[in-house]
């Protein structure tokens, strides 16, 4: 395996913190020519530097850059559009061996040179196989565990940049070329997507087995990606959350109890628009979560002249709940009969 060390020396001491790409084997995906290139080496950058990726820290170390699909002097003049000075931590590498022709001895031959390393970048993971004619899965399978034990063995990242597929999916991670084997037996997945080809902003996908699920907004700019806008799992499902029912929360702030229609509810509150048709839908969703958690318990009952909502103010899941104390949450339960029986949760109904 050929390698290429910078002349330039340095890296800045930084906090022992570890950032999203976690100890293992990552899949790092996205269609070709998007700029995951750009991405693999701005983060080499970093870990060798020990300098923060965005808003993340990183863990100084040795890396250790599989370019396969480049050349030297492409290399070179990309380290040049990003730093002036590079750190002596950082090497590369043009050509290796192949998984099934020693390419494991190889990353252990580097490791024992340059034992403090904490980041390995294979680029691409096509680059490293062989063609077999086998059971797709296995393969699959096989290929990225040779290289998961190989990480889980010496305590490091390895992250193999792979590509997407072109056929859309409502799942982007379904979009990942192959089989499941290569995502299931990876410790995460990301994925780089861009809405269109001449777009300069893109998306990044983030989830895995102890990496919580996230989405990067990245911008393409000075042939580097930077953070735009970064969203946890959630508060991506707090912006799924209707407005309407933490207007319903405060509404109740200063009420034991209130009950009436749905579109009495919505006229007491000086709601503006018609939502009388998913208000008591959304109630129902959200009774055991939003609700619950800011202390209103919902119900109804049905009536020959329609429903009647009752909220009322508990101690069950909001803040003034006693320590010691266990409560469940409640859950409706639908009448199918017009009763005048209010709606019960299933803490209620056992008793």
């Amino acid at each position: 395996m050929q390698q290429n060390k910078p002349k330039t020396e340095g890296g800045i001491p930084c906090s022992s913190y570890r950032w999203w790409m976690p100890t293992g084997l990552s899949l790092f995906c996205g269609s070709q020519k998007i700029g995951k290139s750009w991405l693999m080496l701005k983060l080499c950058l970093c870990v060798s530097q020990g300098l923060p990726l965005w808003d993340m820290l990183t863990l100084e170390g040795d890396v250790v850059y599989l370019c396969l699909e480049d050349t030297f002097c492409r290399i070179q003049d990309r380290l040049f559009r990003l730093t002036d000075e590079a750190s002596g931590l950082l090497h590369f590498a043009v050509a290796s061996c192949k998984l099934s022709d020693g390419l494991i001895v190889q990353l252990e031959d580097y490791l024992k040179a340059y034992p403090d390393s904490r980041l390995i970048v294979i680029d691409t993971l096509q680059k490293i196989r062989t063609a077999s004619k086998d059971n797709a899965y296995a393969n699959d399978y096989g290929d990225i565990s040779l290289l998961k034990d190989f990480a889980d063995r010496h305590s490091l990242s390895v992250v193999v940049v792979h590509h997407i597929r072109k056929q859309n999916d409502s799942d982007v991670f379904n979009k990942v070329s192959g089989t499941t084997g290569l995502t299931g037996s990876a410790d995460a997945t990301f994925v780089l997507e861009k809405e269109s080809r001449a777009s300069d902003t893109a998306k990044l996908y983030v989830t895995g087995r102890d990496t919580p699920y996230q989405e990067f907004m990245l911008r393409f700019r000075d042939c580097s990606w930077e953070l735009v806008k970064r969203q946890t799992q959630e508060q991506l499902a707090a912006a799924e959350i209707p407005a309407v029912l933490f207007r319903v929360v405060e509404f109740m702030r200063d009420k034991e109890k209130w009950s009436g229609t749905a579109t009495e509810l919505l006229t007491a509150m000086g709601e503006r628009g018609d939502l009388s048709t998913v208000i008591t839908k959304w109630l129902n969703e959200y009774r055991s979560t939003i609700l619950y958690e800011n202390g209103v318990q919902y119900g109804y009952k049905r009536k020959y002249n329609g429903r009647k909502i009752t909220l009322t103010k508990c101690v069950c899941g909001g803040h003034d709940r006693h320590d010691g104390s266990f409560w469940m949450p409640p859950h409706a339960v639908i009448a199918d009969t017009y009763t005048d029986t209010v709606l019960s949760s299933e803490a209620e109904s056992v008793r």
